[in-house]
Parts: C-alpha cells; sequence; structure tokens
C-alpha cells in the first residue's frame, strides 16, 4: 500500500479532531487521569487560535496524523505552541516533517527565534532538531519543570 502525506492549513472545522490528537498524544506518555483532566482547557484547540496563529496538519491519506499551532509574538519571535502526533503515528518521522514547516515557515517570515515550552518527554525531541534549553518553568504540578526552549535563525537576526 502507497501512503501519500502533505502538510495543509487546518481549517476551524478541525478544532475538536485536533483537540483529540493533542489529549491522545499526551496521554501516551503514562499521564494519570487526572493530570490528564487537569490538562484538558491548555490541550484545546479553540477558535481563537485559528484566528491568531497558523496551524498546519499533516495529512497521511485521508488521515490526521498530526499538527501544530504557531503563534507569532511579535516581528522577532514566534511560539511553536502545539505539536502533536496521533499515537500510532509516533516514532515515525512525522513530528520531524512538521516542524521542518514550521521552520520553514518561519525562515521564510523572518522570525529571527522560535521558542517552545517543552514537556519533559519532548525535550530529547527538540534538542535533537537543534534547540536550546534557556529556562525551566515549573508546569501546573507543583515540582515538575518544563523546558523553555529557543531556536534561532542566524540568517534573520
Amino acid at each position: 500500500m502507497r501512503f501519500f502525506f502533505m502538510i495543509v492549513k487546518a481549517q476551524i472545522q478541525d478544532a475538536n479532531l485536533l483537540t483529540e490528537i493533542a489529549i491522545s498524544s499526551k496521554a501516551y506518555w503514562g499521564y494519570s487521569k487526572e493530570q490528564m483532566e487537569l490538562w484538558k482547557d491548555d490541550l484545546t484547540v479553540t477558535p481563537k487560535m485559528f484566528a491568531d496563529c497558523n496551524i498546519y496538519k499533516f495529512q497521511v491519506n485521508d488521515i490526521t496524523a498530526g499538527f501544530y499551532v504557531l503563534y507569532r509574538a511579535n516581528i522577532r519571535t514566534s511560539f511553536l505552541d502545539f505539536l502533536f502526533v496521533t499515537p500510532k503515528f509516533i516514532n515515525q518521522g512525522i513530528g520531524s516533517k512538521l516542524l521542518e514547516h514550521v521552520k520553514k515557515s518561519c525562515i521564510s517570515g523572518s522570525c529571527a527565534v522560535l521558542n517552545v515550552l517543552s514537556d519533559p518527554n519532548s525535550d530529547a525531541f527538540y534538542l535533537k532538531q537543534g534547540f536550546e534549553i534557556i529556562g525551566k518553568r515549573e508546569s501546573s504540578i507543583k515540582g515538575r519543570f518544563l523546558s523553555e526552549m529557543e531556536l534561532y535563525f542566524p540568517e534573520n537576526m
């Protein structure tokens, strides 16, 4: 069977599906039901995000296998608010392809810095992609810290 993939702009009617992907992808890492319930609002893709951000989804044939949400904070900095892959597609290179799409968007948009607040389970992925840890931020769960990471685009500095 041949697989065809493409990255396309998500539409507002995709919000529920993208939210489901975010929740299932986060749960993949073994978080408790209680933790997942705490994060439900944080993992929800809202109509406002479609107005304020660039949202793209990764299609494998007719299946949405992942997506990202990119927010342009100012002329210099963009924030990768979401990058999630459906659990059955994790470790198949989709996250890397989505991040490559993000990088190209940042470069073509003259963005100098891409910032992400990384889940501890995602730190190795972002470090492998060239990000640097610039700090730690306590999450909504006391004693749990998220890495604040940045990727620089020297050609836009």
